[in-house]
């Protein structure tokens, strides 16, 4: 357990720096008007968490080691986004389409409501 621990934060860790890196860059490069460095992260993430696991399966690569270092980790660190949307396609792709759009639609207004919540509690 206490290897997982330190995997899941070594790869978190370098999942936040390169988050902040990445979205600083982009706000400063690309002055959109709105938030584009997250769009671009989670973008990026969601891709990058659909490649990992496609390689990782493809080369029968069982190592749980890596799987909690990159995906829980790294890109977990990076953007839960990538997660998010991961979990949506695999619910799609299983035929569990109702699920899907209650979890999708479900994060985003519950997610979108508790963020008001938290500012209303402190204004």
């Amino acid at each position: 357990m206490i290897k997982t621990l330190l995997l899941v934060g070594l790869g978190g860790a370098a999942g936040s720096i390169l988050r902040y890196l990445t979205g600083y860059a982009a706000d400063k490069w690309i002055q959109a008007g709105f938030p584009v460095g997250t769009l671009i992260v989670n973008i990026l993430g969601s891709f990058l968490i659909g490649l990992t696991i496609s390689l990782l399966d493809r080369y029968t690569v069982t190592s749980p080691e890596l799987k909690y270092l990159l995906v829980v980790g790294f890109l977990g660190g990076f953007t839960t986004f990538s997660a998010f949307t991961y979990e949506n396609v695999n619910l799609l792709q299983t035929g569990n389409i109702g699920t899907a759009l209650l979890y999708m639609v479900g994060s985003v207004v519950a997610g979108l409501a508790a963020v008001w919540v938290g500012f209303a509690l402190t204004r």
